[in-house]
């Protein structure tokens, strides 16, 4: 066994939302979700985690800042794989006293509505999983800690189950198709803020639960069929259904968090414009060639076909111009070939509304890296400390 383990867990964007928890401290989620796992190379949470005699307490530190690992999220993983451990006998006793010192980093910006807990906490179970040696389900594990994050544990696109049980045993994740099956799916990320957003997912969530008179609906009607046909249009490779069943959740699910009260706002005017655009921009085309989706912030991830890239890109060029000479990052740029000619007749936007984008793929769940790469030194702190 390794002293340190170090795990690479990925984003993931769901194009089926969930909203509001049937149970809180569980994390069980009151309705089913699909998501898109995003390429761990571009965009990820990173964790090295340490087990020693000589450590005096459990610390952790995520992006660069000593924060309290008694928070009930951390704790509930933390305490979950230590009981498994023991039950199973997969470490001795002596083992088990010893303190953990943990140490994360996001490539991303954090709170920002880009999915940074999910990654985090898929990453922080993957990791103690293997340095406590248990035998689990890591995606109920991965929940206990942030409930998106069970479907970052699994690459491609995947499904949370809800479930039914009152204990939870049952609201786990499960692969639709690997990141291998549709390679022509590519994602766009436009960064309208990177800054922490108003409302938390957690306070929305509440809120909207005990408030809205359509979240009902929505749970009970709406996401059953939809994720069912979610699920088909995947495995047929089916875009224009994937398309339109992905921007009528992203829809829907802000219409519920604007129906709750006091009302949950998170998208902006650089957000509806984004709307509004793809929509021109599919009726022009003749059918639906991107999806926009947003999770619980003003940032749009759009999914669309790979042939579709340049295209694109021309076009956010068009609408957002920047005054950044890295406005697109992740991978290789593909050749604008032809400027984007405004046959939409929407003015550009002001300069610099929209900070970068960033471009990325479905890719594979976490993954262990080797020895060079810890976020930890031979002491068990953080190489970034002085």
């Amino acid at each position: 066994m390794s002293d340190i383990i170090t795990v690479v867990a990925p984003v993931n964007i769901a194009v089926i939302k969930y909203w509001g928890k049937r149970d809180a401290k569980l994390n069980i989620p009151l309705n089913d979700s699909v998501s898109g796992t995003l390429d761990a190379k571009v965009m990820c949470a990173k964790t090295s985690v340490c087990v020693r005699p000589d450590f005096e307490e459990d610390r952790l530190w995520l992006n660069g800042e000593n924060v309290s690992i008694y928070k009930e999220n951390f704790q509930k993983c933390l305490n979950k794989i230590r009981i498994l451990a023991k039950e199973q006998k997969s470490r001795d006793e002596k083992f088990l006293t010893w303190k953990v010192h943990i140490c994360s980093e996001n490539n991303f910006p954090t709170a920002a509505g880009l999915a940074s807990s999910a990654a985090g906490f898929a990453c922080l179970v993957t990791a103690l999983s293997k340095l406590y040696g248990v035998q689990t389900d890591v995606s109920a594990l991965a929940r206990l800690g942030s409930g998106s994050a069970c479907r970052s544990v699994y690459g491609g696109f995947v499904r949370w189950h809800a479930g039914s049980n009152p204990d939870g045993s049952d609201s786990i994740a499960k692969q639709v198709v690997d990141s291998s099956y549709w390679p022509e799916m590519k994602v766009l990320i436009l960064v309208v803020a990177d800054n922490k957003k108003s409302t938390s997912s957690t306070k929305g969530m509440i809120i909207t639960a005990k408030t809205s008179e359509l979240i009902d609906h929505r749970c009970r009607v709406t996401v059953p069929s939809r994720v069912e046909k979610m699920c088909e249009a995947i495995k047929r490779k089916d875009f224009p259904t994937f398309a339109e069943l992905t921007m009528k959740d992203s829809n829907e699910f802000h219409a519920v968090c604007l129906s709750s009260y006091p009302p949950c706002v998170y998208l902006t005017d650089v957000s509806n414009k984004i709307i509004e655009i793809i929509h021109r921009y599919n009726e022009m085309r003749g059918s639906p060639k991107v999806a926009y989706t947003f999770d619980a912030g003003p940032n749009a991830c759009l999914y669309l076909l790979e042939e579709e890239v340049p295209k694109v890109i021309s076009l956010i060029k068009y609408f957002f111009p920047s005054s950044s000479e890295t406005f697109i990052k992740g991978l290789p740029c593909p050749d604008l070939k032809e400027e984007f000619t405004n046959e939409l007749q929407i003015s550009p936007m002001g300069k610099d509304l929209i900070k970068y984008v960033i471009y990325t793929q479905v890719g594979d769940g976490p993954f262990e890296l080797n020895d060079k790469n810890h976020l930890l030194n031979e002491n068990g702190y953080p190489k970034t400390l002085v």
